[in-house]
C-alpha cells in the first residue's frame, strides 16, 4: 500500500494531466514561498493559469474515507494557510494585481489505485 506521500503525489499528477487537458498551463508544482521571519507559509501543490486567471489549487486524494472524505480535510485552518501562501506567491511574483482564486480538486480511488470520483471545484476557497 502506498504511503500517504506517495498517494498525494499520485493525485497531484492526476490534476496537472486533467488541467493540462482543460486548457491550463502549470506555472508550478508544489511552490513554497522564500523564507520570511515571523511568517508560517504552507505549500501551494499547483499553481496554474487558464485565460488571465491564476489558480492555485489545493489537491486532495484518498484511497479511504478512515479519515475523512477528500473535502472533509479542508479546515478552517488550511484555508486561511491557503490564502496566506497564494497572497505570498502574487508578491514574489509581481501578481498583486491579477485575477486569481483558489480551487480544490478532490479524488477517491479504490484499493487497486483506480479513480472513483474526481471534483474539481474552481473557487472553493473565497477570499
Amino acid at each position: 500500500m502506498p504511503d500517504r506521500k506517495t498517494v498525494g503525489a499520485w493525485g497531484e499528477a492526476v490534476a496537472v494531466k486533467r488541467l493540462e487537458l482543460h486548457g491550463f498551463a502549470i506555472r508550478a508544482r508544489n511552490w513554497r514561498p522564500r523564507a520570511v521571519s515571523g511568517t508560517s507559509h504552507g505549500e501551494l501543490d499547483i499553481v496554474a493559469e487558464r485565460a488571465g486567471v491564476i489558480h492555485f489549487v489545493e489537491v486532495r486524494t484518498r484511497r479511504s474515507q478512515r479519515y475523512g472524505a477528500p473535502g472533509e480535510t479542508l479546515g478552517a485552518r488550511k484555508r486561511a494557510k491557503l490564502l496566506i501562501t497564494a497572497q505570498a506567491y502574487l508578491a514574489e511574483h509581481h501578481l498583486e494585481d491579477c485575477n486569481w482564486c483558489i480551487d480544490a480538486i478532490l479524488i477517491e480511488m479504490d484499493q487497486r489505485n483506480q479513480i472513483q470520483h474526481y471534483d474539481h471545484i474552481e473557487r472553493a476557497i473565497e477570499a
